[in-house]
């Protein structure tokens, strides 16, 4: 049977882990045999390797995976994509963005957006298209019909993570291993508990261990993880710990890979929640894992913040596992957010006095600003500019290498997301600079 059929992925760094997880899905099914997969990741070649691939191609599916601040990167590579083609091509949307703010992705230009965990519903809209049948009726996707109404045909059940490979064998795009998904926090500042959902969801060890075998057989033998927090994992509700669980995780993965691998626990891309850092779990790091620093997401030193964003900690829960942690050796990094909306004058100095205590005993702070995202409680809030008294201790420490971050790039980034979320259009001036 002729492959008349052709996927083309626009792979960039900041959506290669959620495409990896999509081509191990692809590759596990059967729609594979039925059509080629293109990987496409420079910009400025995109539109004539589109052109290339459609002279022999029936139909033609471009897709795309971004995050809140690509915005006006993706605009203006799907205009120029859907200016050119027109409907010689399907143009498919997933990813952060696109879950939460679904509307806007569409009158970006794209045909259809796929929303929430994507495995399930991209293999049954890829085997539609292979089979020339309707695909509007899938569950799991966003469209405008032709006069300009929004339908959406409703959330999948949640993706069992022991059903789909985390990477890449095909193409040979590996990354951390997935191996928890769901939030049960539901900070009013993430999207994870909103694209997921608040139920712990985890890959059963057997599974995590057979793909660390995976690639050590091709002499991948650094394992790092993503999970909404690292010692959640086995979990029921994500808040109680399961110590034996986790040893059996980790000393698993060490049999695996022996002395010469290296296994990286509480350091990105998977943080660690400071209620969670106990001696317990930081004596698994110690005897499993290679890193000697822990990065704790603290977010505020103000109790009221905290609250008031579902954090699920206190301020003392962040002190204690700074204390631990800098007593079992760890060098650690924490995390703050500043600009956050509802924040006063007063949280600001409390935050401060939180930041110059932890500097004082050599911890080191990673700034962020706040974000506006689509689909969170805070979403349409305005945030507040980094505060004057934020800007002097932050370029205090930065000569001194005990601050590090994009906040600068996110002060301006927070209010241009503020402005397209608030008015539902893109500025033209700023997509085409």
């Amino acid at each position: 049977m002729r492959k008349d059929c052709a996927l083309i992925l626009f792979y960039t760094r900041d959506n290669r882990y959620s495409f990896n997880v999509l081509l191990g899905a692809i590759e596990g099914s059967f729609v594979i045999e039925h059509l080629d997969v293109y990987i496409m990741e420079d910009p400025k070649r995109l539109l004539q390797g589109v052109d290339d691939i459609i002279k022999s191609y029936r139909k033609v599916i471009l897709a795309f995976s971004f995050l809140t601040p690509q915005i006006w990167d993706i605009y203006g590579i799907i205009r120029s994509v859907k200016d050119k083609f027109k409907d010689r091509i399907i143009t498919l949307a997933g990813g952060p963005h696109p879950t939460g703010d679904p509307v806007g992705t569409l009158k970006m230009g794209f045909d259809l957006v796929i929303r929430g965990e994507g495995e399930e519903t991209l293999i049954e809209f890829l085997e539609r298209v292979i089979i020339d049948e309707e695909y509007y009726n899938i569950q799991g996707i966003s469209f405008l019909d032709n006069n300009g109404n929004y339908h959406f045909t409703g959330y999948r059940k949640p993706v069992d993570l022991d059903r789909y490979i985390p990477f890449s064998l095909k193409f040979e795009k590996f990354n951390p291993i997935e191996i928890s998904r769901g939030c049960p926090f539901g900070c009013y500042f993430c999207q994870t508990p909103r694209i997921f959902g608040i139920n712990p969801r985890h890959r059963s060890i057997d599974k995590i261990v057979a793909y660390v075998k995976i690639m050590k057989d091709r002499n991948l033998t650094d394992v790092r993880f993503i999970a909404p927090s690292i010692f959640s994992y086995g979990s029921q509700d994500g808040r109680t710990l399961n110590l034996e669980l986790l040893d059996t995780l980790f000393s698993e993965i060490r049999e695996v890979i022996g002395s010469d691998g290296r296994i990286f626990i509480g350091t990105f891309p998977s943080e660690v929640r400071p209620e969670q850092v106990k001696e317990e779990t930081l004596e698994l790091i110690i005897k499993y894992g290679n890193n000697k620093n822990i990065t704790i997401g603290a977010q505020s030193g103000s109790d009221r913040i905290l609250e008031l964003t579902h954090r699920g900690h206190t301020v003392s829960d962040v002190y204690n596992a700074v204390n631990i942690a800098r007593r079992l050796g760890f060098t650690v990094n924490v995390d703050f957010i500043f600009g956050l909306p509802i924040e006063t004058e007063h949280d600001i100095e409390e935050t401060i006095k939180v930041i110059e205590d932890l500097i004082n005993i050599g911890v080191r702070i990673h700034a962020h600003t706040f974000l506006p995202l689509p689909q969170t409680p805070l979403g349409r809030s305005k945030p507040n500019m980094v505060s004057p008294k934020y800007k002097r201790i932050l370029n205090r420490l930065l000569p001194k290498g005990m601050v590090f971050g994009y906040w600068r790039e996110q002060e301006v980034l927070a209010s241009k997301i503020y402005r397209y979320l608030s008015s539902g259009e893109l500025e033209g001036k700023e997509i085409f600079k």
